[in-house]
């Protein structure tokens, strides 16, 4: 198994960001069309992104620091619900937040299309932590 890590600076608190990843009109402010998110450990993780429905659970919600998910797609043989593990880790800096991502337990032929969802949303949550509207996503995974 393989992971992908990155990381991003958003200027807002790590209080302001953490609503990003636990309620539902935060998350499809950044990633996804749909969001059904219950924020506690062992609580519901779902949301369909260009048409995928990404699935899991909440492993470990600490406010404000620390945000874990299973993370799969409903009905794939490669990735199934729940297989990976994304961790979404937010420090306080002078600016706002510094947030680190680790997505683990990927399977290798996923490591490259989710590098590029990654590269998509990341930018996106900054700039919607930060206050400001990230306009229409129009991001589709890599063809196989």
């Amino acid at each position: 198994m393989a992971e992908f890590r990155d990381s991003i600076d958003i200027a807002a608190p790590p209080e302001v960001v953490f609503d990003y990843l636990t309620t539902n009109a935060g998350m499809v402010a950044w990633m996804g069309q749909y969001a059904d998110l219950e924020p506690k450990t062992g609580g519901r993780f779902a949301v369909d992104i260009a048409g995928h429905p990404v699935r899991g659970e909440y492993l470990c919600v600490e406010y404000p620091s620390r945000v874990v998910v299973s993370w799969g797609f409903f009905g794939s043989d490669d990735l199934p619900s729940g297989a990976s593990t994304v961790e979404f880790r937010l420090t306080p800096v002078a600016a706002g937040t510094h947030l680190e991502l680790r997505h683990s337990d990927l399977p290798e032929t996923e490591v490259r299309g989710h590098a590029h969802g990654w590269s998509n949303f990341l930018p996106r949550l900054s700039t919607a932590g930060a206050g400001e509207n990230p306009g229409t996503d129009h991001w589709f995974p890599l063809p196989d």
